[in-house]
């Protein structure tokens, strides 16, 4: 998916397309903001698609994909999309989409109106593609497909001439070269500095390489666990074993990336793992994901394809995915995941799987961290720039995760700051800490969010009030407790452990409590003093 699947950050800025260089291009565990959760901060926003299932070129939020099922970053900054039910590949480029390969008007269409692939070498535009799913680079600028529904191997060149690189259109598994080898739904690939290629063979259960002569072998166990599928029919089915590699079983591995020491990550789908190859060793092991053990012997039900997928967060080999897909390396040796039945992307650094962005509920909804949704994601890539580029397959979108940073003027002065979103938020008597709270002057936190300020007298106590079109917040001073009036509802009154006072003349209300109550995202940055207040979502 990307070349060498490690990302190699340079100098090129490409601000048109991808934004400005990032904190994450330097490392996402060194220097990227986080909470004291380790919650790395973060905004997703929509980059191409405009949710549409069809297959439209033109302005990125205009057009429209089937199910994009890769990105790849080109040397140039534009991305290259596998656009898998369009059976074309699609590039974004300063704003707009178009057809890199494949015709850029569907030719062939099934009886429901919807295109189908082919496989035909020659001119990009005039090549056929059948469901491309996993794309990579090499070092010349060769662009390689996993063309999974052709069950072949195909190569862009830097001329832009499609040929076949591997496999014959026919589901098999033969090892041999070029079109003697034969492959089973190819899903991924990955493309080492010499131009070795290796293969996620899915439905083949097995890891496959490709040498630069064309010569295709088999590196892991062929699948022999046998289940029924249906009554009087049994079927071969992936399995599960570490070890040696040739003696290690996956199932349906469906995502590859390579490291900076040339071993390959692998997200073994049908066993909710993610597995490595160590080739100095020859060995695999499982570097995150664990599955109840079901028998003494094995991690699937009676006749089930699949290991059970489940959610968790924490130490590596203790996390739970479901249906991880897409990988890509990150800077620091870190791995980004796309957990597409989890409907989140996901990181395994240094021993601990963290989720980045999404919820285990569907959506296309854009914002920061988890209240963005995505709708089984199935590629990531890291761009140069350090952004997180996400293939949303089921939203029909190429989604864009942007680390936040504080405005440069912060400074580590000792000071309490408040920034809502980049901006610095001017107040006019100095914020503090009280009681571990942060406290400001209600006036300029209030008229920064578009909130009217008014004070009455109630029962001998004095009553601030904060309204903003039909909601309405209350603070006592002296007195915990927030009340919040909304029209149509009843009144609600939530507890505080802080309470507004007044000091030089000024009205200081607990930030975290007001900001929450009208929607916000608050976050503390200890190392600057700095609360950071962030719209939590929003829709296109």
């Amino acid at each position: 998916m990307k070349p060498l699947k490690q990302i190699v950050f340079s100098s090129i800025i490409v601000a048109s397309l991808l934004g400005s260089s990032s904190a994450w291009a330097a490392g996402l565990d060194a220097d990227a903001l986080k909470t004291g959760n380790g919650q790395i901060l973060s905004d997703v926003s929509t980059l191409a698609g405009i949710g549409e299932f069809e297959d439209t070129d033109g302005a990125s939020l205009e057009a429209a994909f089937r199910a994009p099922g890769s990105v790849l970053q080109m040397t140039d900054g534009s991305l290259l999309i596998a656009d898998t039910r369009n059976h074309v590949i699609r590039k974004v480029n300063g704003g707009q989409v178009i057809t890199f390969a494949g015709p850029e008007v569907a030719i062939l269409k099934n009886s429901q109106g919807f295109p189908t692939g082919g496989l035909l070498d020659g001119k990009a535009s005039e090549a056929f593609f059948n469901e491309p799913s996993g794309l990579a680079q090499d070092a010349k600028g060769n662009v390689y497909v996993a063309d999974a529904g052709n069950n072949a191997i195909r190569k862009i060149d830097a001329s832009g001439m499609v040929s076949t690189v591997a496999g014959n259109g026919v589901p098999g598994n033969k090892d041999g070269k070029g079109a003697a080898a034969s492959f089973n739904h190819p899903s991924d690939i990955a493309v080492t500095a010499d131009g070795t290629i290796y293969v996620a063979d899915s439905l083949n259960h097995a890891i496959r390489k490709i040498t630069t002569d064309g010569q295709v072998t088999t590196l892991t166990a062929s699948a022999s666990r046998v289940i029924q599928i249906r009554p009087g029919e049994a079927s071969f089915a992936g399995d599960f074993n570490d070890g040696a590699l040739a003696k290690a079983a996956f199932n349906e591995p469906s995502g590859l990336a390579l490291d900076s020491k040339g071993n390959l990550f692998v997200s073994d789908t049908g066993n909710q793992r993610i597995r490595y190859i160590d080739f100095g060793t020859g060995l695999v092991t499982t570097v995150a994901g664990s599955t109840p053990t079901v028998t003494t012997s094995s991690i699937y039900g009676k006749n089930e394809l699949y290991a059970e997928g489940d959610f968790a967060d924490g130490e590596a080999l203790k996390s739970k995915f479901d249906f991880p897909k897409g990988l890509a390396v990150t800077s620091e040796g870190g791995l980004i995941i796309a957990d597409s039945l989890n409907h989140s992307v996901r990181y395994l650094l240094n021993g601990k799987v963290t989720t980045l962005a999404g919820t285990l509920q569907t959506g296309e909804t854009d914002g920061v961290e988890q209240a963005a949704q995505f709708y089984n994601p199935t590629d990531v890539l890291v761009t140069t720039q350090g952004n997180l580029i996400v293939a949303d397959a089921s939203n029909n979108k190429i989604r864009k995760i942007t680390p936040y940073q504080l405005p440069s003027s912060i400074s580590n002065d000792g000071k309490v700051k408040v920034v809502s979103g980049t901006k610095l938020i001017s107040f006019d008597a100095q914020p503090e800490i009280q009681d571990g709270r942060t406290m400001v002057p209600v006036r300029a936190i209030s008229e920064t969010f578009g909130y009217k300020v008014t004070y009455v007298e109630r029962a001998g106590k004095s009553v601030v009030q904060l309204s903003k079109d039909d909601l309405t917040v209350e603070l006592t001073i002296g007195e915990t407790g927030i009340v919040k009036k909304q029209t149509g509802a009843a009144d609600r009154k939530i507890e505080t452990d802080v309470a507004p006072y007044v000091k030089q003349d000024r009205t200081y209300v607990p930030v975290r409590f007001f900001a929450e109550q009208i929607g916000l995202d608050v976050q503390w940055d200890a190392a600057h003093q700095t609360a950071i207040l962030r719209t939590k979502s929003f829709v296109k």
